[in-house]
């Protein structure tokens, strides 16, 4: 079928086009970092091959220059590309430490989960099999990882107490190893695009080649076939090469009015709270509903009960970080206001006062970031994060935790130790809670706002 050729007019293919992206775009987005990480790396890790980790130096630090960094954990990388067969993954014992292993297949879907909170701390292999993979499993596994798609990402972090922990964690990198067993070559980078396509038709042609590469759920399948007029699901010569110039106008109107959908969405504050509400969203990876693996929970409170709504939280999640998880393995809090709604500004200080600190079963943490950048305080040295792993925390004999959030350090010994670094001018606090208490889920334990000390 000639893309656009039957029968739908210009809105029609134009609001089609929309839905394409909105549906698409996660795809595209991952695919796009999957082949950044192997040719350029990912932030401050180097690049690697397929099937290989590439690990951090150490925690974020001011010269960190990837917005929105963690200061208390050590990332590790690795692309898996499993079209030649399995790949084992070894996991070191972490003497309890925590640390996570997240799975996200080609659509962006986090789908399986190693660590402390779902596999224990200890040492295994696992292996991680391709879509369809029919093969005998090793008795000396630990488990088996079924991947959704034969392209997966996965993102580790270990919790690092500070630069004396480094060799600890440099350990633990050490043993973490991949071992391809497949009986075939695997990939050496993405199935490529057709040359000749003009750029402004580059996305589509990126979601046609990979969609057909890395095929979605079965049930989202007949929503694909909606995209047939547009040419996604044509194969072998591009039909963007020499589009007609009624589909360019369709598909091009189309990608900017997907993008605007997803930007809004993702601009959209959480519903609820007055002036200096932290925002949070645990289900915003709740759009996973076809692959529940190893570590992840299935149960209907962390699934979307609309799949087509679903399309376009999983746009909004790969908008705005690739690598954020569900939210029963992490929240992340975030405010940019004190408690009167002003804007957050180094010109004053400031106290968060935690009359009951975060329940969680790993740690939290409370670590600052410039605006517009969203990077850390130049001069907060090695006291980027400050939680309930920071030596000397001061509580108040009620088990209080009161911070203090200003560019220079508190004169008072109490105020020096629960001391948060803030830079001179506008800054946005985060709080990390890793595996976190129910009632932080369900929403009963409030963040208190920030506040302003002077009037």
């Amino acid at each position: 079928m000639t893309p656009g050729r039957d029968g739908l007019g210009r809105d029609a293919l134009t609001a089609l086009a929309a839905d394409a992206y909105v549906y698409g775009s996660p795809l595209v987005r991952r695919l796009s970092g999957v082949q950044a990480c192997l040719q350029e790396g990912c932030g401050t890790l180097a690049p690697a091959p397929f099937n290989a980790f590439a690990h951090a130096d150490g925690p974020a630090t001011p010269g960190t220059h990837v917005p929105y960094a963690p200061a208390d954990l050590v990332d590790a990388l690795a692309q898996l590309d499993l079209s030649g067969g399995p790949v084992r993954l070894h996991v070191p014992d972490t003497a309890g430490a925590y640390y996570v292993l997240q799975f996200v297949d080609a659509w962006s879907n986090p789908f399986a989960y190693l660590g402390v909170r779902s596999t224990g701390s200890g040492e295994g292999d696992w292996m991680i099999v391709p879509p369809g993979w029919a093969g005998t499993v090793p008795d000396v596994v630990s488990g088996v990882i079924d991947a959704p798609t034969s392209i997966v990402s996965v993102l580790g972090r270990l919790a690092c107490d500070g630069p004396g922990d480094m060799p600890r964690v440099r350990a633990l990198q050490q043993e973490l190893t991949l071992t391809h067993l497949g009986d075939r070559a695997h990939r050496t980078g993405l199935p490529a695009t057709e040359p000749g396509v003009p750029g402004e038709l580059r996305f589509f042609e990126e979601l046609r080649v990979w969609m057909g590469d890395f095929p979605p759920a079965a049930a989202d399948r007949a929503y694909q076939d909606r995209f047939q007029p547009l040419g996604l699901l044509e194969e072998g010569v591009s039909p963007y090469v020499s589009a007609a110039p009624g589909l360019v106008r369709a598909l091009t109107r189309g990608l900017a009015l997907g993008r605007l959908r997803v930007e809004e969405a993702a601009r959209r504050p959480a519903a609820g709270g007055g002036p200096g509400v932290w925002q949070t969203d645990p289900h915003l990876r709740d759009y996973n509903l076809d692959h529940a693996g190893v570590g992840t929970i299935g149960s209907p409170e962390w699934r979307l009960p609309d799949r087509e709504a679903s399309y376009l939280i999983r746009a909004v999640a790969a908008r705005r970080g690739r690598w954020i998880p569900h939210g029963y393995e992490a929240v992340y809090a975030h405010t940019a206001r004190d408690s009167r709604g002003r804007p957050l500004d180094g010109a004053h200080r400031y106290v968060l006062r935690l009359a009951q600190p975060p329940p969680v079963r790993a740690f939290w943490s409370v670590t600052v970031y410039d605006l517009p950048g969203g990077h850390l305080v130049t001069h907060a040295g090695e006291r980027c994060a400050v939680g309930d792993r920071t030596p000397g925390l001061v509580p108040g004999a009620d088990g209080s935790v009161t911070l203090q959030l200003s560019p220079e350090r508190p004169t008072d010994p109490a105020g020096a130790a629960n001391w948060v670094p803030v830079p001179a001018g506008r800054f946005r606090p985060v709080m990390r809670l890793h595996l976190p208490g129910q009632d932080v889920l369900d929403g009963s334990y409030v963040i208190p706002p920030v506040e302003r000390l002077e009037a």
